[in-house]
């Protein structure tokens, strides 16, 4: 039986994601070929760097051929990239590598014969500057899809309804709409991969869900936006506070907690899973995962970075 393959792209060449890689691929045993989109100059670097060894199998993405392929080689699409060294400081220098990388992934997915794809982290400032918040959004823009960021854990997942968004403009980007569109995505995500509707907690933006000042946005929107959904009998209830939510007792009881901006979610999840959380793009047509780490800079070379996160994106994905 031929498994459909996965796709991945390594992302900030400057960073320690070959790292997670190479510890990611002696760990895992998976039915699904991997397919890395790199540069071979850079791989072979980094490989030298940290003492790896592992056969390079070179792939024309003109003419893949699936039925060929397994996880004995590194399967690679080559990117032309010349590094100096095997790690630099991140720059946009990268950034046409890293866009050339992308776009050779999004013709292949485009094709609709790989339904899997991740991507290693990139750096939001330099890669993407002012043009998307993330490349959630990046990808949504070129497959034309309503998007959520959906950052899962089997215990307990979370949904920021804004991203990479400064504190400042969050209230202006919170509607009715973009909020019932996101649930919706969630709600399809679980019955489609898990067979079941999941409980839903939507936060509130203010402290304790009051405000001092006279429009308040848990009143006005958000808790008329949870009567709408319960309607059509999703399973969500609130406005809750954020504060007290991610208590033990209180967050056993949903299996999403959907809050209004990127960190009020996050924050706590990665305090009680730390790298045990992928996160999936919901809304395309193809499942993306990326995972929940950074290029991280300060750690490129060490060979000390923390695999986990990539090693649950691959099994996820192996499995669907």
């Amino acid at each position: 039986m031929n498994y459909n393959p996965i796709l991945i792209v390594a992302g900030e060449p400057n960073s320690v994601f070959l790292e997670i890689y190479f510890k990611t691929i002696t760990k895992l045993k998976i039915k699904s070929p991997l397919i890395l989109i790199v540069s071979k100059r850079l791989l072979i670097l980094q490989m030298m760097k940290l003492k790896f060894k592992k056969k390079i199998n070179l792939l024309n993405h003109h003419e893949l051929d699936f039925s060929k392929l397994d996880n004995r080689s590194i399967n690679i699409i080559n990117v032309d990239y010349n590094p100096q060294k095997a790690f630099e400081k991140i720059s946009d220098k990268s950034n046409q590598y890293i866009e050339n990388c992308f776009k050779v992934a999004i013709k292949i997915l485009k094709k609709g014969y790989i339904k899997k794809f991740i991507n290693g982290p990139i750096s939001k400032k330099n890669y993407l500057g002012n043009k998307f918040l993330g490349i959630t959004e990046y990808l949504a823009h070129h497959f034309k899809k309503k998007n959520a960021m959906l950052i899962y854990n089997k215990q307990l997942s979370v949904c920021p309804i804004t991203t990479h968004l400064p504190l400042k403009f969050v209230s202006k980007f919170i509607t009715k709409k973009i909020i019932i569109d996101k649930i919706g995505l969630i709600n399809k995500f679980y019955k489609k991969q898990f067979n079941y509707k999941p409980k839903i907690a939507l936060l509130g933006l203010n402290p304790h869900c009051e405000s001092i000042h006279k429009y308040n946005e848990d009143n006005e929107i958000l808790k008329p936006t949870v009567k709408v959904l319960s309607k059509l009998n999703y399973k969500i209830s609130g406005p809750y506070p954020a504060d007290t939510i991610f208590l033990k007792n209180n967050r056993k009881k949903f299996d999403v907690i959907v809050g209004m901006y990127h960190d009020q979610v996050l924050t706590p999840l990665k305090t009680l899973y730390e790298y045990n959380a992928i996160n999936i793009t919901l809304g395309l047509p193809f499942i993306r995962i990326s995972p929940d780490h950074g290029p991280n800079e300060r750690m490129m070379g060490k060979n000390l970075s923390n695999p986990l996160s990539l090693i649950q994106a691959i099994k996820f994905l192996d499995k669907n």
